[in-house]
């Protein structure tokens, strides 16, 4: 293997390249034939270039007191652009924070619809309250390292002391609780979890794989220079800090067990590089972000540490080693499940709590498992089973299921109105069984070897249009249309936005997005 990749796999990452150059003009951006869907008029973000992005941005905050106005926002009220997303037929999505009085709007986000011509089509709110307060002098006493906001998240916007609460989770996850207390009376408001898990287990084999690798002196690190500089670390047992940056003599790495202790780092390290080909090659999104910039992995964490999770703080994906310490968790969809927290992050940023975080749960495993199927490994088929080959249960059985949730004893079938109050780990099932019945359809059927027998709520039918479209109506809807505040109702609506702009207003994939959502009872 060359110092960064073999010739044939260099070969194909340009002709990618020149593909993604042709979607910034044209807002086509499928490279992989076996993830494109022939026919689609699937979104591009026509500033996904990182410097084209950037530009945007910045254009789009000189005329956000301009934009601001024409919303009507109160004169304490400013917007900053946080992206930009212009889609194939020109309408321009523009996502703002906002302040007042130069505080912080918590839950105040919003997003822009602006036709080609620069007529504002419509505006999607993370919330309709006017931001107003009586006073932004806060009664209580401040707490160290608490900062004042605005909560817009309640049915009424109040002054608010934002805090972090750091320590540990009961399965040994870094905690960082995010805490919102009323400034005046001292009640806490709101809070929710900053580190965000995929609760999966032991996995790590993904075959023969080719890594992206750097030389350096006389051996090689493993950084990847062909996705941004994506770097692994090895946290050595440790639960802090960046680690070691993992390194080899001869560019031949681990030896597919949990003996070798480069094996861990060779499976995150493909999976980024798999997820980071996903986002470019079918959502036409270059990063994380958008803005070309790598997050980094961190392999063998704390002591017997049976998870992976992803952080805001850092950037980056961390993974434990299982209960044996030799059974890393850095299987193929774990990997994309735990970068897709921060697509998420850096678009919707759905809060992880209540009905808004079963759908941050579910938008992972919903790209994770498009991932796995993306990658197209013949060791790690793609299905709809999430940590299928980690075997956390210790029966063989998978951590959830897409077609039927409630098969792991926990995650809800169908909305109710107290799903909000389940883990969002389980109320996830949700947003996982509508993608599935929009993907495959209801009924029984059999994909890459896997039975699946998949129920609607109301006994309906539901017929399928495929996992690309599906897959380009998800991300539409999460870029685009869904907020920070975002619950089940309203993402139907996001994702009914998208349908229809992907395919039009009489399509049949609207109305399967219509039919997939009445199957789980979202209505």
């Amino acid at each position: 293997m060359t110092p960064h990749m073999n010739t044939r796999r260099a070969a194909a990452l340009a002709a990618v390249a020149a593909m993604v150059v042709v979607g910034v003009q044209t807002g086509t951006a499928n490279a992989r034939p076996a993830a494109a869907d022939n026919g689609s008029s699937a979104s591009s973000p026509a500033f996904s270039a990182a410097a084209a992005r950037t530009t945007a941005i910045k254009s789009a905050q000189t005329e956000a007191s301009s934009t601001a106005a024409t919303l009507k926002l109160g004169g304490k009220e400013k917007l900053i652009a946080r992206d930009v997303i212009k889609d194939a037929k020109g309408t321009v999505h523009t996502r703002y924070e906002r302040t007042y009085a130069g505080l912080p709007v918590i839950g105040g986000d919003l997003v822009t619809h602006t036709a080609s011509n620069g007529k504002l089509k419509s505006v999607t709110r993370a919330t309709d309250a006017k931001i107003s307060v009586p006073s932004t002098t806060a009664k209580i006493k401040t707490v160290a390292g608490a900062r004042k906001v605005i909560w817009a998240g309640g049915s009424k916007p109040v002054l608010a002391l934002e805090s972090t609460k750091t320590g540990v989770q009961k399965d040994g996850t870094p905690s960082r609780k995010r805490i919102l207390t009323d400034a005046n009376t001292g009640k806490v408001l709101h809070s929710y979890e900053e580190i965000e898990t995929a609760g999966v287990g032991n996995s790590q084999y993904s075959g023969k794989v080719d890594l992206s690798t750097t030389e350096s002196g006389s051996g090689f690190d493993l950084t990847d220079g062909d996705r941004g500089g994506h770097s692994t670390y090895d946290l050595n047992q440790g639960e802090s800090g960046k680690g070691t940056l993992v390194t080899d003599d001869d560019n031949t790495w681990g030896d597919g067990t949990g003996n070798d202790r480069q094996t861990a780092a060779v499976d995150a390290h493909y999976g980024a590089a798999e997820t980071w080909d996903f986002y470019k090659d079918v959502l036409g999104r270059d990063g994380i972000a958008g803005d070309g910039k790598a997050a980094y992995s961190r392999v063998h964490y704390g002591d017997a540490y049976v998870n992976a999770f992803w952080d805001d703080s850092c950037f980056c994906m961390t993974y434990g080693d299982g209960a044996d310490n030799k059974s890393a968790l850095t299987g193929l969809d774990v990997a994309g499940h735990e970068m897709s927290h921060g697509l998420t992050s850096s678009t919707a940023n759905l809060d992880y709590v209540g009905e808004s975080g079963g759908l941050n749960e579910a938008t992972s495993d919903i790209f994770g498992t498009s991932v796995e199927f993306y990658a197209d490994n013949a060791t790690d088929v793609g299905d709809y089973l999430i940590g299928e080959k980690i075997d956390i249960n210790g029966d063989g059985t998978p951590l959830r299921y897409m077609d039927e949730p409630s098969k792991d004893g926990g995650s809800a079938d169908y909305w109710s109105s107290s799903v909000g109050n389940e883990d969002v780990h389980y109320s996830s099932g949700v947003a996982n069984h509508f993608f599935y019945l929009l993907a495959e359809g209801s009924g029984a059927k059999t994909i890459n070897g896997v039975d699946y027998d998949s129920p609607t709520s109301d006994g309906s039918t539901v017929t399928g249009i495929g996992r690309d479209k599906a897959i380009q109506i998800w991300y539409k809807a999460l870029s685009e249309y869904m907020t920070s505040s975002t619950d089940y109702a309203d993402a139907r609506t996001a994702t009914e936005k998208a349908a229809t702009d992907l395919y039009g207003a009489d399509s049949a994939e609207l109305k399967a997005v219509d039919a997939a959502w009445t199957g789980v009872n979202v209505k």
